[in-house]
């Protein structure tokens, strides 16, 4: 199995989503699940369907994180250090096209928030990164189109 890279931060923010999800949403749902079983007739009680749907899609979901839990790998940036881009590492750029600096972070799949400057690791500028050094130069194919970017510096935080 693949191990599934994550930073301190990404598997603290799962295992708070797993809490929750674990001791407030499955016991409020049973809860919801008794409600409706209540009102009779279960054949043609939706309330009750849509409890148990959503019973399905919480315990889905428990499971998901779990398994993502099962395979991490924890990354702690701030331990980190060297001259090249790898998982963790903050990378200032120049966007050769616009003229505009860009950073981002590259962190897991489930810690990425472009809008935030946390990109997957997994997606296509992150790639393109990896194993790259300061002023290298770096095309990167993005479903906007070709992207010119020099790498500015590397930080691990």
């Amino acid at each position: 199995m693949q191990k599934n890279l994550m930073t301190v931060k990404g598997e603290r923010m799962l295992r708070e989503r797993l809490k929750h999800l674990k001791h407030i949403e499955r016991p409020a749902i049973v809860i919801a699940i008794e409600e409706a079983r209540a009102h009779g007739d279960l054949s043609e009680n939706a309330e009750y369907h849509s409890a148990k749907d959503k019973q399905g899609l919480i315990e889905a979901h428990v499971r998901d994180i779990e398994a993502k839990l099962s395979l991490a790998q924890v990354i702690d940036p701030a331990t980190l250090s060297g001259d090249r881009v790898i998982f963790g590492a903050t990378v200032r750029m120049a966007d050769l096209d616009t003229d505009e600096e860009v950073t981002y972070r590259i962190v897991g799949v489930d810690e990425a928030d472009p809008q935030e400057g946390m990109i997957s690791y997994t997606s296509p500028v992150a790639k393109a990164l990896l194993g790259k050094l300061v002023d290298d130069l770096v095309e990167v194919q993005t479903p906007g189109g070709t992207r010119d970017l020099e790498i500015l510096e590397i930080t691990f935080e």
